[in-house]
């Protein structure tokens, strides 16, 4: 099992922990400013979420953070996936 599919059935046991859903969850992502990458990460978040920015002093980076209420842990795991194929993102 390669480390990228590993950490994501880690993320999705530790998910899984909690049976209460549906529940908050916070997507937190470190995009890189450039080619329109942060629009593109904003286009598969929830978009009901709440979505916060935050910049690095160069600008060369930027934090997006989404909170919003997910049904289910395979969800969350669908989106972070898909973000996480746009090169350069990394999930916090």
């Amino acid at each position: 099992m390669n480390p990228v599919h590993q950490s994501y059935e880690k993320l999705k046991q530790l998910l899984l922990n909690n049976p209460q859903w549906p529940r908050m969850y916070m997507f937190k992502f470190v995009v890189p400013n450039k080619n329109g990458n942060v629009e593109r990460v904003v286009s598969l978040l929830p978009p009901e979420g709440k979505i916060s920015y935050k910049h690095t002093e160069n600008l060369k980076y930027v934090s997006v953070t989404c909170i919003h209420t997910m049904a289910s842990a395979d969800h969350i795991i669908e989106i972070t996936k898909n973000v996480t194929e746009i090169k350069g993102v990394m999930a916090l």
